[in-house]
């Protein structure tokens, strides 16, 4: 199933402290991007992710953040370079647009 307008609405929401806001539809979730680099994805599930590269990773795990993982049928589990938002960033645009920026500055 796909995100609802308002599941859109509220990651705009929750990014307003980041420039150049845009969103790009994709595999029933959506890719969020500032100045047209992706930083984020929220899947179609609702998770909401942010995008982490060199040290932003440590600060990722210093903080708990969980690293999104898949695995295929008969395949070992794969490690994307998402991590799923804390709790606290979810309701807190401050929170949310503070961490999107400092990923952004490793993107």
């Amino acid at each position: 199933m796909a995100l609802t307008d308002e599941e859109i609405d509220h990651v705009l929401d929750l990014f307003s402290g980041v420039p150049d806001l845009t969103t790009r539809k994709m595999f029933g979730g959506i890719g969020v991007y500032s100045g047209g680099t992706i930083f984020a994805v929220m899947m179609r599930d609702g998770r909401l992710m942010l995008k982490g590269q060199g040290d932003m990773i440590d600060r990722y795990d210093a903080l708990g953040m969980e690293r999104w993982t898949y695995q295929r049928p008969g395949k070992s589990e794969t490690a994307m370079p998402y991590w799923i938002m804390p709790d606290s960033a979810l309701e807190d645009a401050e929170e949310a647009s503070n961490l999107a920026r400092e990923a952004l500055t490793h993107l």
